[in-house]
């Protein structure tokens, strides 16, 4: 008997039997955790992503909108790129097209 023995008793030393399982049983696993990120993930983003392509193709001269910096204003032109804002009298900022993030309706701005 050696010390090695009184540490570790030769029955829990002996090697496990092997597993009986296929190689799809071990592919099963991951594409299952794929299939949860893509409906849980992905889809969603895929969703709001389409939906704001959609808004930004719908702008049109005088929509009010708010900007992903906060900014509220009604859109005084458009351009293909580019849209210029007025966010007061005389004072008009210009802005890329995917900074607008929603369309408020009209006449929400006259009455904050």
């Amino acid at each position: 008997m050696s010390l090695l023995d009184l540490l570790i008793s030769p029955a829990a030393a002996q090697a496990a039997p092997a597993a009986g399982g296929s190689a799809m049983t071990g592919l099963l696993l991951p594409l299952v955790f794929i299939g949860v990120m893509f409906f849980l993930m992905i889809r969603p983003q895929m969703k709001r992503a389409k939906e704001h392509r959609e808004l930004i193709a719908k702008l049109a001269k005088g929509d009010e909108v708010i900007t992903n910096g906060g900014i509220a204003g009604r859109i005084d032109e458009l351009g293909d790129a580019f849209v210029t804002v007025e966010i007061a009298d005389n004072v008009r900022v210009k802005l890329q097209r995917a900074a607008i993030v929603a369309v408020l309706p009209k006449g929400t701005l006259k009455s904050a």
